[in-house]
């Protein structure tokens, strides 16, 4: 039988590491259990590495993913019935190999022993490292979401549903990204390729067509020419593209000229579609745990808007408080601003009108999801082809001048 590494909670509080064998990992987990056993984690025995471990140990700054195992095995501590302090105390152990995470739990667990609830012990770390600050690993989202659930008494459950968000949320991002990596490597080895023609292949031909003493074809002496103009003049190039990038950085920096670039994203074919999927499905997503967590509707759109990228769309839901301040629809507010697809507004409406609001918007998060991946791959339906046929007539036009050439170099020898 296969071996497993596990790591448990035994019935004094005290984690376990350990290898057993069994038919597969959900076998053991129920052996675990019903020895008397909480299970952290379970997984072949032959994953993972010392070279792994000692990799993972050098990162010195908190992760997206340091952020979900912390959300995720917190969640799982506290409904096992562990105390809070207790669960850190677990949870400590767990990360031992994760020197920054250790960190936090540690300064964590000091402020909740002293008395400090979870989400102001968290909060109270946030302004206390600056690179958390900066990276906002702990958004005003977040830690809402735990003072709700320490309010409520489930603070456990909360977790759990935090977790899955941040799944969800991280899925989300690894799909758009995902999806880009092949055109951007399609494109970089597309210009490499014409590159290379042009200031290797190119000039091997230039002095014979020099000696040859007859007027070279026009396509000849366009792709010649700017073939000595990227070997003489490569740095230009190489600062047109620094200075365009600098100038897109320091415009998106600002909020009054990045709000004019977001609109023009907006209104770009596929990729406008693209971004307002990814953002419907992010703020209906938001809004929605929120709501369900006892969060006001007001107080929830206020964290929603500083999870949006787009400052647009972040001024429309601002419109939004503000129509339901005055004792409007959130659905007649988001229609009026004439931005978000209009199926998930009417969505949104009919869960007014029926009382299930939060239901409706995480359904809309989902039916967006889906619609996201959609509009990538149609993206990408366009992209790559048009690169590769790009790519294809630009050097068989450089192959065909140099032909050209050779042809009339021929005729004129004989």
């Amino acid at each position: 039988m296969p071996l497993f590494s596990y790591k448990a909670v035994n019935s004094q509080g005290e984690t376990e590491e350990g290898i057993k064998d069994a038919l597969n990992e959900q076998l053991l987990i129920t052996q675990l259990q019903s020895e008397g056993y909480i299970p952290i984690h379970v997984k072949p025995a032959n994953r993972g590495s010392s070279i792994g471990k000692l990799f993972s140990a050098k990162h010195s700054k908190l992760s997206q993913k340091d952020l979900t195992f912390f959300t995720g095995q917190l969640a799982v501590l506290l409904e096992s019935g562990l105390p809070l302090d207790k669960s850190l105390f677990v949870l400590m152990d767990l990360a031992e190999d994760n020197q920054p995470l250790t960190k936090l739990i540690t300064r964590v667990l000091e402020k909740v022993k002293g008395g400090s609830s979870l989400a102001d012990a968290l909060e109270r770390r946030k302004s206390a490292d600056r690179d958390i600050k900066r990276r906002g690993i702990f958004t005003k989202f977040y830690l809402n979401m735990i003072r709700a659930g320490e309010a409520g008494g489930s603070l456990g459950e909360v977790l759990t549903r935090l977790s899955e968000y941040l799944d969800r949320t991280q899925e989300l991002k690894d799909t758009v990204s995902t999806a880009l990596i092949y055109p951007i490597i399609l494109l970089v080895m597309s210009l490499a390729s014409l590159f290379i023609m042009l200031t290797f292949v190119v000039p091997q031909f230039t002095e014979m067509f020099e000696s040859a003493g007859k007027a070279l074809p026009i396509s000849t002496q366009v792709v010649v020419g700017l073939a000595n103009w990227l070997q003489s003049y490569w740095w230009a190039l190489l600062t047109v593209i620094f200075s365009i990038t600098s100038y897109m950085k320091f415009q998106l920096a600002d909020p009054i000229k990045k709000k004019v670039w977001d609109g023009r994203f907006l209104r770009l074919p596929l990729a406008g579609t693209i971004i307002t999927n990814k953002e419907t499905a992010n703020i209906t997503r938001t809004l929605g745990t929120l709501l369900g967590n006892g969060v006001s509707i007001l107080s929830a759109l206020v964290i929603v808007r500083e999870t949006v990228d787009n400052l647009v769309l972040a001024t429309a839901i601002q419109d939004a408080e503000d129509q339901l301040k005055q004792g409007k629809h959130l659905s007649d507010a988001l229609l009026q601003n004439a931005l978000f697809p209009k199926m998930a507004v009417q969505m949104i409406k009919m869960g007014e009108e029926t009382g299930r609001l939060e239901e409706m918007l995480l359904r809309v998060a989902g039916i967006y999801d889906k619609q996201l991946r959609v509009a990538i791959q149609r993206l990408l339906a366009v992209l790559e082809p048009a690169l590769i046929i790009t790519l294809g007539l630009m050097i068989a036009g450089i192959i065909v001048s140099i032909l050209l050439a050779i042809l009339s170099v021929n005729d004129l020898a004989f």
